[in-house]
């Protein structure tokens, strides 16, 4: 059980408060109190949930898709030096492209439905998953290749039994990245590409100057990011404690 950051609590709180302070010394429509988003967050909750699963659900569809080809490929590519060569540039050329600037080609190809919009976050998504992986089985340890080959494995064996173990910690770390890259592509191409979901929920909100259901929004965003931040942490914890429990000696020392 972690304990409550008590500091960082804290400031999240002073902060609110001088959002208050500010907004009330405006006296602005444009500048809603912190009451008036919360009491707008409670009107529109029955709404927001809606939306909120369809964002949710395609920013974990595109991240699974993300993993499920970007980690097998970039241990292949790190494994496999001439291929791996081969490919960086093309990766170079492709990971500064936004994906939001994708997601027109993507309509092109796969129309304005949820295919799209999954595409376009499993590309963003990708690109961390797939440089740590590379680099991680490019950095697996010499000693443990060569027992490997010792015991008379595959390349492929290698692959599956020495490099993906080895570099899954680093694996774990893109996948975080990517987890909260998910949930902000899958926002911003719903800006542009949907009739649903908390992006278009916020656009159509701010066409219709509701600035208060706006930050809302926003905030149940933050909300989320936080939330599947937490659940992640427990899970890589669960998952990787062989790696963590072999670190903590040497914290310690």
């Amino acid at each position: 059980m972690r304990r409550l950051n008590l500091p960082g609590t804290l400031l999240i709180v002073f902060l609110l408060a001088v959002w208050q302070w500010l907004a009330v010394a405006a006296a602005s429509p444009n500048a809603p109190t912190v009451g008036a988003v919360l009491a707008a967050l409670w009107q529109d909750a029955p709404v927001l949930a809606v939306e909120a699963g369809y964002t949710v659900s395609r920013a974990f569809a595109g991240l699974a898709i993300a993993i499920l080809v970007a980690v097998p490929l970039g241990i292949a590519l790190g494994r496999l030096r001439l291929l791996g060569d081969l490919a960086t540039p093309v990766i170079d050329l492709l990971r500064p492209l936004p994906p939001i600037a994708v997601a027109p080609l993507a309509m092109i190809f796969a129309g304005t439905g949820a295919a799209a919009k999954i595409g376009v976050i499993a590309y963003g998504c990708a690109f961390p998953i797939l440089l740590t992986t590379f680099d991680a089985v490019r950095g697996t340890p010499p000693l443990m290749l060569q027992v490997g080959r010792s015991l008379g494995m595959s390349r492929r064996d290698v692959m599956w039994l020495v490099d993906m173990p080895s570099a899954l910690p680093h694996v774990m770390t893109g996948v975080r990245i990517s987890l909260s890259l998910s949930l902000l592509i899958s926002v911003s191409t719903e800006l542009i590409l949907s009739s649903d979901g908390l992006g278009n929920f916020i656009m159509r909100q701010q066409q219709n100057f509701r600035i208060a259901d706006e930050v809302a929004a926003l905030l149940l965003i933050a909300v989320l990011g936080l939330a599947m931040s937490q659940l992640f942490a427990l899970a890589d914890r669960r998952l990787l404690s062989w790696h963590y429990g072999r670190l903590a000696p040497e914290r310690e020392g």
